[in-house]
Parts: C-alpha cells; structure tokens; sequence
C-alpha cells in the first residue's frame, strides 16, 4: 500500500494537485490529524484493497506538527507501507498576485502585514518539509493541463493516466443527454423496429446488432467515428479533461443507438481506454425505436 503525501505552499496548487489524484484514483484525505494517521493505514489495509492507493494534504496548518508527521510517517513502515512526499510550490509573486485575485486571506497573516510577508514566512516553515520531499513541482507557469500531465507522468501506472469515456445510447423523443460532450446521430441507419422479430428486442441482443452493423453505412460510419476518437482523446486529456461523455441517438434509444453504442465502447476497451456503455432509454416504451 502507498500513502503520498501532498505539501507546499498555501496557493501552489495542493488542492488542484489532490483532484488530478482523484482522477488517477487515489483516495485523498484533507488535514487528517497526524495522531489518526497509523490507525487510518490500518484501516486501509483491513479494506481489503479498497484503499490501495492514499494520497494525504497537508499544509501549513499543521506546521508545529512536522516532526510528528515524520514520526507518524515512519511508522507505517512497520506496516510494510511505503510513502512519498510531494510538495507544490510557486514564486512569491505568483502566490501573492493568486491570493490578489481569488480575495482570499492567506493562512499565515496577520494584521498589518503584506501578503509577500506572509508567504515569505511559510517558506520558511516548509523549508524541512521541502528537504525531505520526493517530488517538487514549481506551478509558477504551469497550467491545469500541464499539471495534470506532470502529476500523471509521475504518478499514473504507467506514467500516463487514461481518459475515462462513457458512451451513452440515447432516444432523441426523450432528450440529448445534458452531460453529452460529443453527439453523433445514427437515425439515417434502418430501423429494427419494424421487423417483427426484432421489435422487442434491443440492440444488446445479437440479432439486432448483427442487423443493425451489417447495414452498408454502419460500418463505415462506426469507422470514422472512431478514428475521430482516436483523434480527439488525447488532445481533450491535454486540455486537462478528466472525463469524456459520448452520446449516439436514434429515435427511442433502443436499438440502433445502442448497437453503435456498443460497436464505440467495444474498441475504446480493445484499445486501451476506460469506457462504459449505459443504455439510457433502453427500457422506455414507446412507438418507434
């Protein structure tokens, strides 16, 4: 089991850091008092692999407590876990112009003095944290997508993390699916519903997929839409995207969207890719499909 341990300094970035940990599915636990830190492993270890991977934020709230952090830290090792630290930082003047921008009262300030003043004297609190830090990642010209790809290549298995997709088969008569990002249109393709055999059946059934991508445009058209996949995955993780939402529809989202649905989700998992079928209106009654 590996616990990471998120520092650095108040507007650095920790809290952008602990979201793309989510992402790459660590459990992230905010300020957890350092006292609860063994019993909390020992926890994640009778879990019985729920919590395999366990990234915890800690800042300069805790500041008097270092020490015992290291303590603490240093004891799960007679619990055979590992743990690394990585801190976030940033030059003063970009913490202080963030801290302008956002309105916000830095952690440290008192009244009278300067945010610059403030943030020169938590780097002088973290300075043994920062010595003893694993990973330092400076976000003074970095953005969310930059991050998000460093924090990946660091912490990903693999050192790269994968765009979940969730592929939803839709009826246009109840609705575009609002979280849609991309929506494609197979309604051109022969509807199964007027064929007698097929008509109670949906497109999870293999008469009525077979049907369906055996009609001259449907492969064609499952081709390119997933080659403009291929294309656009990448870029929209670059962008930071942590999840991708693709919507097919037909008329009632029971048979030629969840056909093509299907054919979509089948090769974003034969390639690598996380990606979920969910029939949205497959159960719907209603008088075209």
């Amino acid at each position: 089991m590996e616990f990471l341990i998120v520092t650095g300094l108040s507007g650095a970035g920790k809290t952008q850091a602990a979201n793309i940990l989510e992402d790459l599915d660590y459990y992230c636990v905010d300020n957890m008092p350092t006292e609860l830190l063994k019993p909390f492993a020992e926890f994640c270890l009778a879990s019985q692999g729920r919590f395999r991977k366990v990234a915890l934020v800690t800042d300069v709230r805790s500041a008097g407590r270092f020490e015992d952090l290291f303590t603490a830290l240093e004891s799960l090792r007679d619990l055979d876990c590992s743990f690394r630290i990585l801190f976030i930082e940033a030059p003063v003047n970009v913490i202080v112009r963030r801290y302008k921008e956002t309105r916000r009262p830095h952690p440290l300030a008192v009244a009278g003095e300067t945010i610059q003043g403030a943030v020169g004297r938590e780097i002088a609190l973290m300075q043994p944290v920062r010595e003893r830090a694993d990973y330092i990642i400076n976000t003074g010209s970095t953005n969310l997508s930059q991050l998000h790809a460093e924090i990946s290549r660091l912490f990903a298995e693999g050192g790269k993390s994968t765009l979940p997709v969730n592929v939803i088969a839709f009826g246009y008569k109840y609705g575009i699916p609002l979280e849609s990002d991309l929506v494609f249109d197979v309604r051109f393709l022969p509807n199964p519903y007027y064929i007698e055999e097929l008509k109670s059946q949906s497109g999870l059934d293999q008469s009525v997929y077979d049907y369906v991508m055996k009609q001259p445009d449907a492969e064609g058209y499952a081709k390119k839409l997933c080659d403009l996949l291929d294309f656009l995955l990448p870029r929209f993780q670059e962008e930071g995207k942590t999840s991708l939402t693709v919507a097919v529809g037909c008329t009632g989202g029971r048979h030629r969207s969840v056909a093509m649905a299907r054919t979509i989700t089948d090769y974003l998992l034969e390639h690598g890719q996380i990606a979920r079928l969910i029939c949205r209106d497959m159960n719907r009654t209603g008088e075209t499909s």
